[in-house]
């Protein structure tokens, strides 16, 4: 669950930085414009960063931020496949579309290792 928390972690940080790039804010009607996106950034960045340390240190609470992690990943892409499905131009860069199908995948791989680590869990 470690190596898959990190990669999505790790797409879902690339991804805002890309999403700086095209003004994400503009596309979510943020209040606060850029600032708004930064404090969500805020937000968003502890949360997962948080949660990998529960993760590598096996806490209680590690189930719960993968979860999380793996939801925001799965969400990236979903939202930004109706973005582009609507005509949006944002993110339509090689790179920025790899980037997002990879929040796909890590979250994916993330909530595969949850189910895996639960029914191990159970035989126990």
């Amino acid at each position: 669950m470690t190596r898959s928390y990190f990669w999505t972690l790790l797409f879902l940080i690339l991804h805002q930085i890309d999403a700086a790039y095209w003004q994400e804010w503009h596309m979510f009607y943020l209040p606060g414009g850029v600032q708004g996106f930064l404090e969500f950034n805020l937000a968003a960045i502890a949360l997962v960063l948080a949660g990998y340390c529960h993760v590598l240190l096996a806490t209680a609470q590690a189930r719960f931020y993968a979860g999380c992690c793996a939801a925001l990943g799965i969400a990236t892409f979903a939202i930004h496949a109706g973005f582009a499905m609507a005509g949006r131009e944002q993110f339509h860069l090689p790179l920025s579309m790899a980037i997002i199908v990879l929040c796909l995948v890590g979250g994916g791989c993330l909530l595969n290792d949850l189910r895996r680590q639960k029914i191990i869990a159970i035989k126990d």
